[in-house]
């Protein structure tokens, strides 16, 4: 089979394409034959080591697998021994967030991965676009208690974190302020946000009443607490999917009642089964659709690495191995 592979930590040009033995499911594992995958900030994370704790968990002093890969959208064509979760010939998603090795024509799924079976009528590269981006925004919810009707802004809505929180936060009944590019607005209006604001323009939160929102999701860390400070009511809260400068939204979450308000919540992401259960449930009944920017081949993998690092994605890219309708 083709694979991509690496041989330590670095950055998109270490990324080769090569072929290497199909692997055959032990007991208890399922080998799939991978359609789609998507390469995500996730998957870049994973590529660089970076931030370097997340090595303890992908390996040191050198990646545990030579593959990248977190997620995948594909076909059971083989069963272990005692592999009862899935048949041959269904189809299946899963996601592990520290490594499947599935940017490959086959992946092979054990028994401690999260998988699902993809449900009637969703293809392939929707299933592998919905996973990780939802994710990490349905564990940021989890911090909050969301009632309906709760004033909320997500920062950064077009990448597949904040994407997926404004789908995610709409079904939840939150009345949602989305902040990117205004070429984006539609898609985002589209996802559920009841207001959009454009960045790219000067003073943009500016025209935002004091104590607007009852929580501000930055799904992209290019701010920080101090910068939604005003627009934040008093018991309201800061979350960040990322880290932020020095790491300051680690440390100011730990503070708790010492920093003052409002607070700051970081998101530990966890129970992967429980997202895509949402997500299948979301997707079968078209109640949420993933943003795809970009399509790939698995040979072209070094260049959908270096665009999902450049910041500028909308959504999600896919690297598609067996093609299907769009």
């Amino acid at each position: 089979m083709k694979t991509s592979f690496r041989a330590g930590y670095g950055g998109p040009a270490i990324l080769e394409v090569r072929e290497a033995p199909t692997p055959e499911p032990g007991p208890g594992e399922t080998l799939v034959r991978v359609h789609a995958a998507s390469v995500s900030r996730t998957d870049c994370g994973v590529l660089q080591g970076r931030p370097r704790v997340l090595r303890l968990l992908v390996g040191w002093p050198r990646p545990r697998r030579a593959a990248t890969g977190t997620d995948f959208a594909g076909e059971v064509v083989a069963v272990g021994s005692g592999a009862a979760r899935f048949h041959l010939g269904e189809r299946v998603m899963g996601f592990h967030d520290v490594g499947l090795g599935s940017h490959a024509e086959y992946v092979l799924l054990e028994p401690r991965h999260a998988a699902v079976r993809i449900p009637r009528g969703v293809t392939s590269e929707h299933a592998a676009a919905g996973m990780e981006g939802a994710h990490y925004a349905r564990n940021a919810m989890r911090r909050v208690l969301l009632e309906p009707g709760a004033e909320v802004l997500v920062y950064g809505a077009t990448g597949a974190i904040g994407s997926a929180a404004v789908a995610l936060l709409h079904e939840a009944g939150a009345v949602v302020t989305a902040v990117c590019a205004r070429r984006h607005h539609a898609a985002v209006e589209a996802l559920g946000a009841d207001r959009t604001l454009d960045h790219e323009v000067p003073g943009w939160l500016d025209d935002v009443a004091d104590d607007s929102f009852a929580f501000v999701f930055d799904a992209v860390g290019k701010l920080t607490r101090k910068d939604f400070r005003r627009v934040l009511r008093r018991n309201g809260l800061y979350i960040s999917s990322e880290l932020g400068p020095w790491g300051q939204n680690l440390y100011f979450a730990a503070a708790g009642p010492l920093l003052g308000r409002p607070r700051v919540r970081f998101p530990f992401p966890t129970d992967i089964r429980a997202t895509l259960e949402l997500v299948t449930e979301l997707l079968a009944q078209a109640r949420y659709t993933p943003l795809i920017d970009r399509h790939y081949r698995l040979d072209e993998i070094a260049e959908a690495f270096t665009y999902a690092d450049s910041g500028q994605k909308v959504g999600s890219i896919v690297l598609t191995l067996v093609a299907e309708g769009r």
